[in-house]
């Protein structure tokens, strides 16, 4: 109740205080009322969202709208707070400055200067913009990544082999058959060697994945389809009636991947063969940092290996790479991870600015990063979850091409 209470107070100084600056641009009253008729449409929706259906940590796609919403309404006031910050101290020190030094006996503060407002608020449109962008079209503006990487102990016969890598579908998030299947067919179009799922296939509850079964069936790569689960599949931010309920979700979202195709590692290895050579295929299950599940096993999931085996590693959690899989002596060469969604919102111009806020989070967030040896790839997502879109991080679609040698080669 107190978070509530904090958030009213916010929510009502940043719109009162932003309505100054829409005050000084125009005169005229119904944009007032558009204004104040927005901000409390958007704060009712967002109280009646997480007050009514399903309770606790459970984000339905009308709770993330709501907060999307929200989001996108308090941005646009806080980039106008700094502009009337700013402008009432210039105002106020004069006001002060008149009334101490000047001796006068009223106190005056200049008026708001409307270039100032006008300027605050053609600012304030571009996150506000964006944000409403992101939720309608950007989550599924998706982008195939491509990198090549090279291993001196590849096997020849895997030289040129080819990887799809997606993660973090969150199924119950999804509102557009249409871009899914435009999705399921650009993977498709790869045409990869295999594909390789790392995680989080639902939001909360197996249930979500139902409607998408057929369309997620139609993925193909000729060796096969493996994944593992995210922190999100096993059902831990849904309240359940008891833990038969929960063990009977997760047994159920771990039938309907094996009718969609894939494998799924449950801290277990397969070997990928090719002309009487082979790679070591190892899939954990979710071990993150920061109070996530830790069901990881990485010694459990290659006992089965040996250690001179080229090994490619299915984690979910990047923080699991830096915490034991860099450090662990069997070398995995290259891991594959998600989790992060970059955020969902940043910066990325390639060779010149790459910035999200999960770089505060998770020193590996987006993209390959090579330490030891031994490389990562850190996919941004296919999905989204919570903020029901993407700005500047989209959802993503990664092929990973292995070739023998060094890159100067």
């Amino acid at each position: 109740m107190m978070r509530w209470a904090i958030f009213a107070i916010l929510y009502i100084l940043l719109t009162v205080y932003g309505f100054q600056a829409i005050k000084r641009v125009t005169k005229k009253t119904w944009i007032y009322y558009v204004f104040f008729g927005m901000a409390i449409l958007i704060a009712g929706n967002l109280v009646f969202q997480f007050a009514s259906g399903d309770a606790g940590r459970v984000l339905t796609p009308g709770k993330s709208y709501a907060f999307g919403f929200v989001l996108a309404f308090m941005a646009f006031n806080l980039v106008l707070l700094p502009f009337l910050v700013g402008e009432d101290i210039i105002r106020g020190s004069f006001g002060l400055y008149k009334k101490g030094l000047k001796k006068d006996k009223s106190f005056y503060m200049p008026s708001r200067r409307k270039f100032v407002s006008q300027v605050a608020l053609g600012l304030a449109a571009i996150p506000f913009s964006s944000l409403l962008y992101g939720m309608y079209q950007g989550k599924y503006n998706f982008r195939v990544l491509r990198y090549v990487l090279h291993f001196e102990d590849l096997p020849e016969a895997f030289d040129g082999y080819k990887i799809t890598q997606i993660s973090d579908v969150h199924s119950g998030s999804f509102d557009d058959k249409e871009k899914i299947e435009y999705a399921i067919n650009l993977i498709n179009e790869q045409k990869s060697d295999v594909l390789m799922f790392t995680g989080d296939m639902v939001n909360n509850k197996a249930s979500e994945m139902r409607p998408w079964k057929e369309t997620f069936g139609r993925l193909k790569a000729k060796d096969g389809k493996f994944s593992v689960l995210g922190n999100h599949d096993y059902g831990d931010y849904v309240d359940w009636e008891s833990a038969e309920a929960k063990q009977k979700n997760l047994e159920e979202l771990i039938g309907i991947q094996k009718e969609i195709g894939f494998d799924l590692l449950l801290n277990e290895s397969r070997y990928l063969e090719k002309e009487g050579q082979r790679l070591a295929l190892v899939g954990v299950e979710n071990w993150g940092k920061g109070g996530f599940k830790k069901a990881g096993d990485l010694e459990k999931a290659t006992s089965q290996i040996q250690p001179d085996d080229f090994k490619i590693l299915l984690t979910h959690d990047p923080s699991h790479w830096e915490a034991e899989v860099l450090k662990d002596p069997k070398h995995f060469h290259l891991t594959l991870s998600g989790h992060t969604h970059g955020m969902q919102f940043g910066i990325e111009i390639p060779g010149w600015v790459k910035w999200s806020p999960a770089k505060w989070r998770y020193k590996h967030w987006a993209g390959i990063y090579k330490e030891m040896g031994q490389y990562i790839n850190v996919n941004r997502g296919f999905g989204y979850l919570g903020y029901p879109g993407r700005v500047g991080i989209w959802p993503e679609i990664t092929v990973i091409e292995l070739k023998k040698g060094t890159k100067s080669a």
